[in-house]
């Protein structure tokens, strides 16, 4: 039975979701000749970043489906002036009687709109909803792919699917888990020859950086401007990334190390992997097996991803007696 998104998405108790999204019938549309349109989903999601409150943490466009780590960050729309609103929602829907009409005609539309505080406030609530970021990303590929294909229809399954991740060593395995995709399917041998992944993305950074071709300041200095880095930096005043303590460096290790688990069924842990999760209190035993469930012929299941603690605070907080995750319940006593 489906469930309504707004039961499923709830900020209080967590803002990051891991979205999926497939083709229609799972045919490859993003594949097999049309490599290109990977790049098209790229270049619309760094422009939903940019004017919508959701940031990204992670992403991996495969040939019939996509993976997508979100961040909400409805606080940050409310600092938004009306005229921001407006200007940022004319990004994604130009005014259509404005269309090749110049900067000028934009911005009268956007003074008129930025007077309706009404229809303000309902833009405000929508670029910080998941469901109209989801909505923002996949209209215009779908139209874009018709019009190449000289054909009508659906392009995306209709629905897709988020999982609520709950507690930081689910955040960490959820983003490993995206950027090797590729190599879980066979699809490159290791994390580095993927492409179209966040840690591709950041790899392109890191030897742009290394080239001396880096020609504006990132929000972290080893990550690409528009994706949220590795290192969560707020309690320095920096911004918002994954986890607090843990670099780049540190990330690039454990997805080489996870990527050698992954092929292979077990890998060795060496002195440096070891000292991470000793760094973040991981077991390496649990993220073992943790990666090679989801990995696994048995696919997550449900809309929660985290530890059992974490599950049943979760319930909690969403006033159910429990929520469910690869087949197992968290039970709320009482």
């Amino acid at each position: 039975m489906t469930i309504a998104r707004k039961l499923l998405v709830d900020e209080n108790v967590t803002p990051w979701y891991h979205c999926i999204s497939r083709c229609v019938r799972r045919a490859f549309l993003c594949g097999e000749g049309f490599e290109h349109r990977k790049d098209w989903i790229e270049e619309r999601l760094k422009t939903l970043v940019e004017v919508t409150a959701i940031d990204c943490g992670g992403f991996a466009i495969m040939d019939n489906h996509l993976h997508l780590l979100l961040r909400l960050d409805s606080e940050a729309s409310k600092g938004w002036s009306a005229e921001d609103v407006a200007r940022r929602w004319s990004v994604l829907f130009p005014p259509k009687e404005e269309k090749g009409q110049g900067d000028e005609a934009i911005k009268l539309w956007v003074a008129q709109r930025a007077q309706d505080a009404e229809w303000i406030e309902k833009a405000r609530g929508r670029l910080a909803s998941l469901s109209w970021f989801m909505k923002c990303l996949k209209e215009p590929i779908a139209r874009r792919a018709n019009r190449e294909d000289e054909c009508t229809g659906a392009f995306w399954e209709g629905r897709f699917r988020s999982v609520a991740v709950l507690d930081e060593e689910s955040l960490l395995a959820t983003c490993a888990y995206i950027d090797l995709n590729p190599v879980a399917a066979g699809i490159v041998k290791t994390p580095e020859d993927s492409s179209h992944t966040s840690l591709a993305a950041r790899l392109v950074k890191i030897g742009e950086k290394e080239n001396g071709q880096v020609a504006h300041q990132s929000r972290d200095d080893s990550d690409p401007a528009w994706l949220m880095p590795v290192e969560d930096r707020r309690e320095r005043g920096g911004c918002c990334g994954l986890l607090a303590g843990f670099t780049l460096e540190h990330y690039l290790r454990l997805v080489d190390w996870t990527s050698r688990l992954v092929r292979q069924g077990k890998s060795s842990v060496d002195a440096e992997v070891a000292s991470i999760f000793e760094r973040l209190g991981f077991d390496v035993e649990h993220w073992q097996a943790t990666m090679l469930s989801l990995f696994g012929e048995k696919r997550l299941v449900g809309c929660f991803f985290g530890r059992p603690a974490s599950l049943t605070e979760a319930a909690r907080q969403l006033d159910r007696r429990w929520v469910k995750q690869r087949g197992t319940r968290a039970v709320v006593a009482g």
